[in-house]
């Protein structure tokens, strides 16, 4: 099994950007933690952060046919881009929504997602543990 861990925008500033919302781990150590609790799971993992809506929607659309589910945290772009939404809806790879926060408890514009709908699941509100949570449902 191949797994793409999508990150949207401001992800890249995970570990210095309020920490006490989002944990003050980096995204690289995040994601060597996701690469070796994939590992252990015999699932290969890919990476990719980027603030540009049109690289994680080319990322997207490329998975098809590579890769057997994306993990994707899309930042505030979870909110408002459509674009993002008809990507996820266009491809046949399922997408699990991971959010480190539990965006409900948080400013009311954090509480909707436009890409929920076109996802296989949601996972939210276990820190860095969202995202092992999320590789973990395409293994069950």
């Amino acid at each position: 099994m191949k797994l793409l861990i999508l990150n949207g925008v401001n992800l890249n500033l995970t570990g210095r950007r309020e920490p006490g919302v989002y944990g003050s781990d980096s995204l690289e150590s995040i994601n060597a933690e996701i690469a070796r609790f994939a590992g252990a799971r015999g699932v290969e993992t890919a990476f990719l952060q980027s603030n540009l809506e049109g690289e994680l929607c080319a990322a997207i659309q490329g998975a098809e046919g590579v890769y057997d589910g994306i993990v994707l945290n899309a930042g505030a772009f979870t909110h408002y881009s459509y674009a993002i939404r008809d990507a996820i809806a266009a491809i046949s790879v399922p997408v699990v929504e991971v959010h480190m926060s539990n965006v409900h408890s948080r400013e009311e514009f954090r509480r909707r997602s436009v890409l929920t709908e076109v996802c296989r699941g949601e996972v939210l509100g276990f820190g860095k543990n969202s995202y092992l949570l999320a590789v973990e449902s395409f293994v069950l």
